[in-house]
């Protein structure tokens, strides 16, 4: 892209903050298409967007955390013809309460609440994930050491 006014705000390459060996763990189960947070556009609020490709083992489950800002997290199936049928299943939980999802949706998980685990149960075709929090970075608080 030529050098512009705006085109410091385009992303369209992965930068992700994670290092090789995180990344090759996600790439078993995931693709992470796209990242943006401050350290990748100066100002910007964090957000995530990946295709869901396989059910994860209990070690890729992302484990309960909670943040200090809200956060959105979006599951989206990819059957034009029903754009609600998921074409999988995600277990989630907010605090101590399991939801499982087999429709395509939007989670708004408000700043503080604990929330996850997250596990793909089941992929029958490539799931649309994309989560956002209204801060410069993603930093999970709470996270069993």
């Amino acid at each position: 892209m030529s050098e512009s006014k705006f085109g410091k705000y385009i992303v369209t390459d992965l930068k992700s903050p994670y290092g090789a060996e995180f990344n090759a763990q996600y790439a078993k189960w995931a693709t992470r298409i796209l990242w943006m947070d401050d350290k990748v556009v100066e100002g910007a609020f964090q957000m995530n967007v990946s295709w869901y490709l396989k059910p994860q083992t209990e070690e890729d489950t992302l484990p309960a955390h909670n943040h200090d800002s809200s956060e959105i997290i979006g599951f989206f199936g990819n059957n034009h013809e029903d754009p609600y049928d998921l074409g999988g299943e995600v277990e989630f939980w907010f605090e101590d309460e399991k939801h499982t999802i087999t429709r395509s949706s939007l989670i708004f998980v408000p700043a503080g609440i604990t929330h996850c685990p997250l596990k793909l149960t089941r992929v029958d075709r490539p799931i649309f994930h994309f989560s956002t929090v209204t801060s410069s970075e993603y930093v999970m608080k709470g996270v069993s050491e």
